[in-house]
């Protein structure tokens, strides 16, 4: 039996049959990248396209957007009769000048003449507009007696016509209201949002059609490469049966091992060989991750946290560690207060609140835990002294949440004290940290402190 299976072994043509197969594999491997290469080149073609139409309608914003800026400040000074409302408005007129930018950005993209032609006429109409408003800030100017040395060129250089120069304030005021917020102001302001409209409606028009011609040809070249793929899927196929017979009878007594979950022998050829050794590395390594996380199977009942004993645990576990480490212990200040005043129920639930907030605002690879009746502590791993801010402006987070009574609980604070550690968690680490907790205590509560700062 060994013969035969020899001899049908030793009749594989294997060199021929691999030389055919990398052959044609080349072939359509060229194939497909050269439908894959037309095809990204129509994709960034709709993508330009699309690009452009997203910059044309960005431009179009901003000369909407200038023009409705330079109404918002002209109606606010005529209501307020404040003049930093004008300054504003000739700022946007002479410095931001986003309705010209506009303008100058378009001619970098490809838009038909007509599209540009109606965004121009909304620039048009915009700067039509500013005439009357301007006169308009000169009728408030003079009405209010403001001193016209303090107001642009532009507006001190406005004639007024000789019936508006002998009007009342009161008229001159109401003059300049229906100048700005009249209907034929309003009618001016829909004309410039008419062209926009009519400018962005050509652009979607003609991005519609350049997409369309692109995407046709995009599905023509995806039908060739469907095809080119399908071949080459076939070809591996038969690389895959030829994979089949040289690894499986090599790789039985690897498949044995894993079922009877044990380490993997090394033997066999040196990838063979390699694969074991990689195997029982990971094999090893996941035995002594599943002793660690068996302190989680231990949890607080009323807190869902882990409690003091799996804490302790890990504690011992991670004592000479080569990892940066910091301990935080958190107390929830005057909780015997909680108790007596509002009951032992409200005092769960402001320990149910509280070991909340310390799982949620840390890290899913740090340990928060409940070591006593109001006292919980929380294991930061690669952690270091750098890192100060940010935990104390997490424990700052949390009594703001924690002092907003929203909930209807009581209004609480909690103390912090940590301390840093460069060889795992060690016994001087839980000390240090208990007296950063106690000088925090001492100066007033509510707040975080880390070992030898206020020394």
């Amino acid at each position: 039996m060994e013969e035969n299976k020899t001899a049908q072994v030793k009749g594989i043509r294997m060199r021929t049959l691999n030389l055919v197969l990398i052959l044609a594999s080349c072939v359509l491997y060229i194939l497909v990248i050269y439908a894959t290469v037309h095809a990204a080149m129509e994709y960034k073609a709709m993508v330009t396209d699309t690009d452009n139409y997203i910059e044309c309608e960005k431009n179009a914003a901003l000369v909407s957007d200038g023009s409705d800026y330079l109404t918002q400040q002209v109606q606010l000074y005529i209501v307020t009769r404040q003049p930093q409302y004008v300054e504003r408005y000739f700022e946007e007129v002479y410095t931001t000048q986003r309705r010209e930018k506009a303008l100058k950005h378009m001619k970098q993209y490809p838009a038909s003449e007509a599209a540009c032609d109606y965004l121009e006429n909304a620039l048009e109409n915009s700067n039509r507009l500013m005439e009357r408003e301007i006169y308009a800030m000169k009728l408030v100017a003079i009405a209010e007696g403001h001193d016209m040395a303090d107001f642009p060129q532009d507006v001190r250089s406005v004639q007024l016509t000789d019936g508006d120069k002998n009007l009342s304030r009161a008229a001159m005021l109401e003059k300049a209201t229906g100048m700005v917020f009249g209907d034929y102001y309003q009618g001016a302001k829909a004309a410039i949002s008419g062209n926009i409209t009519y400018f962005l409606d050509s652009i979607v028009s003609e991005t519609r059609n350049a997409q369309h011609s692109s995407a046709t040809d995009l599905n023509h070249i995806l039908i060739q490469q469907r095809i080119f793929i399908s071949a080459l899927f076939i070809l591996s196929i038969a690389g895959f049966l030829l994979i089949r017979l040289l690894i499986v009878k090599p790789l039985k007594l690897y498949i044995d091992r894993i079922r009877e979950g044990k380490a993997l022998e090394v033997t066999g050829a040196y990838e063979f060989k390699y694969l074991a050794m990689t195997y029982n590395n990971i094999y090893e390594m996941n035995s002594a991750n599943q002793e660690l996380l068996l302190y989680k199977t231990q949890k607080d009942p009323l807190t869902g946290l882990v409690n003091r004993e799996s804490f302790d645990y890990l504690a011992n576990h991670m004592d000479g560690m080569s990892n940066q480490i910091a301990l935080l212990i958190i107390d929830i200040d005057k909780f015997e207060s909680i108790n007596e005043e509002y009951g032992s129920e409200t005092g769960e639930a402001v320990l149910k609140k509280a070991a909340r907030l310390i799982e949620k605002s840390f890290r899913t690879t740090d340990f928060p835990a409940r070591i006593g009746r109001d006292e919980f502590a929380v294991i930061l791993v690669d952690v270091m002294p750098g890192l100060k801010s940010v935990i104390r402006n997490k424990v700052n987070a949390m009594n703001k949440l924690l002092q907003e009574s929203a909930d209807g609980l009581p209004p609480v604070s909690i103390s912090a004290g940590g301390a840093f550690s460069q060889k795992g968690f060690t016994t001087d680490l839980c000390k240090s940290a208990e007296k950063a907790l106690d000088y925090v205590k001492d100066h007033g509560r509510c707040g975080c402190s880390f070992f030898g700062e206020n020394e």
